[in-house]
């Protein structure tokens, strides 16, 4: 269980967003919490610098369709990193196994494939509650997380090829 705030962050170690493009994938279904994450995430990068037109922000049915949402950012626009966000909460069936490695091991392939940051925010929760917590609730939003993760990790990539 997360012991920390995921909107807490040292505001000085996020570099400027400003020159940055971004790709945001949100997953329809739970968007009572999905759409939280997504609202977070865009705040943060416009907090950063990012400009409303440098940020594509598109929906998928449900969260085992993320991967391949991921993909056409990738393939049809000019997004420098591409943060995806889901919520899958654990049922009574295998269901929530399969649709979580299956988004997992997506998003780590697209990662090698593209050679880009494509932003892992896929909530896995015992319960809705725990989602909400994580989701704008006690615990922050990880949609904001996300969104410090992509900035941070494009900041990364252009320190290494400078």
């Amino acid at each position: 269980m997360a012991t920390k705030n995921l909107s807490e962050y040292n505001l000085a170690s996020v570099p400027s967003a400003s020159d940055m493009k971004f790709g945001i994938v949100v997953a329809e279904w739970n968007y009572e919490v999905t759409g939280a994450l997504a609202q977070g995430a865009v705040d943060t990068l416009i907090k950063h610098g990012a400009k409303d037109e440098n940020i594509i922000l598109k929906h998928v049915p449900g969260s085992f369709e993320l991967t391949l949402g991921a993909q056409y950012l990738a393939e049809f626009t000019k997004v420098d990193a591409i943060i995806i966000l889901g919520c899958v909460i654990q049922g009574e069936t295998r269901h929530f196994d399969f649709i979580c490695e299956g988004v997992t091991q997506g998003i780590t392939n697209l990662n090698i494939k593209y050679n880009k940051p494509f932003i892992f925010g896929l909530l896995t929760t015992d319960n809705q509650q725990q989602a909400l917590d994580r989701a704008g609730g006690r615990l922050g939003n990880k949609g904001d997380e996300a969104a410090v993760t992509a900035i941070k990790m494009l900041a990364l990539k252009d320190d290494l090829t400078a």
